[in-house]
C-alpha cells in the first residue's frame, strides 16, 4: 500500500434514496474542493427502484404499489435497492493513473469479489458486464457517476434481500439475469453488520488505503447545506 492514504468510513443505517443522494452530491462538492478526505458511505435504502441514466422505462414489468422509483445521474439501466441489500458509496477523487472509469469499475468488483471471497463464496466478473456473480446469478451490481474526476453512486451487494422484488424489472437491463443472496447462498448466519465490516476491509485494501477512520455522520450532513464554489462542473456520468 501507499503510506499515508486515508480513508474516511461513515456508517449511515438505513437512509431513504433521496437524502442519500443529496449527501453524496454535498460530499463530492466538499471533496472537490479538498475540504475531506475520500470518503465510503455504507449503509442499506428502504424499497426503491432507480433508473439510471439513459434507462429505459421497459425493463420495469411490474412496478409493486408503494415502491417509489427514481430517474438519477449514474451509469447503468434499472436496479432494486431494499433491506438486506448493502450499499457502498465511494465519494473518491481519482488521480493520476487511477482515471481510468474501466479499472475503477473492475476494483470495486475485486472488492467485492475479494470481501465474499473471506465469507467462502466463490464469485466472479463476467467479461462485457458490469457486477459480481456468483455462478449463473448476479449477486452485486454497480453504477457510477463522476464530477471531475470525484466518483459517487457505487455498490450495491444483495446479502438477506428479498429477491422477489427483482422479479419486477429486467435487473441492469440484462434479458434473463437471475439475482441471488449471501443468505439465498445457504449463508444465513452473516448479518449484514458482519459482513460491511469485511467489506470495508476489503475495499480499502483494492484502492490502497493505509488505515480507515471513521467519519462523523452529522458533520457529512451538514455539508448539504454548505455553500458550493461557484466553478463546480457539471456531473459527468458512466
Amino acid at each position: 500500500m501507499n503510506g499515508g492514504r486515508k480513508l474516511s468510513l461513515a456508517r449511515l443505517g438505513t437512509v431513504e434514496y433521496q437524502p442519500a443522494l443529496r449527501l453524496q452530491e454535498a460530499i463530492v462538492r466538499a471533496r472537490l474542493d479538498n475540504r475531506i478526505a475520500d470518503t465510503l458511505l455504507m449503509l442499506e435504502h428502504p424499497h426503491v427502484f432507480t433508473l439510471g441514466r439513459g434507462g429505459d422505462d421497459r425493463f420495469l414489468i411490474d412496478r409493486p404499489e408503494m415502491v417509489p422509483i427514481h430517474r438519477v445521474s449514474r451509469g447503468g439501466q434499472i436496479t432494486y435497492h431494499g433491506p438486506g441489500q448493502l450499499i457502498g458509496y465511494p465519494i473518491l477523487k481519482l488521480e493520476g493513473a487511477g482515471r481510468d472509469i474501466a479499472l475503477y469499475l473492475r476494483k470495486l468488483e475485486a472488492a467485492m469479489i475479494d470481501a465474499l471471497g473471506r465469507i467462502g463464496i466463490a464469485a466472479n466478473r463476467r467479461d462485457g458486464l458490469t457486477g459480481v456473480w456468483v455462478g449463473d446469478r448476479k449477486i452485486a451490481s454497480i453504477g457510477v457517476g463522476l464530477r471531475r474526476w470525484v466518483t459517487y453512486h457505487g455498490m450495491a451487494l444483495n446479502v438477506a434481500s428479498d429477491l422477489r422484488f427483482f422479479d419486477a424489472i429486467v435487473p441492469c437491463g440484462i434479458a434473463g439475469c437471475q439475482m441471488t443472496s449471501i443468505a439465498a447462498l445457504g449463508y444465513p448466519g452473516v448479518s449484514q453488520v458482519h459482513f460491511a465490516r469485511i467489506m470495508e476491509e476489503s475495499f480499502a485494501s483494492r484502492f490502497g488505503y493505509d488505515f480507515i477512520e471513521p467519519a462523523d455522520p452529522a458533520a457529512l450532513w451538514d455539508l448539504i447545506d454548505a455553500p458550493t464554489s461557484a466553478c463546480e462542473a457539471q456531473p459527468e456520468h458512466r
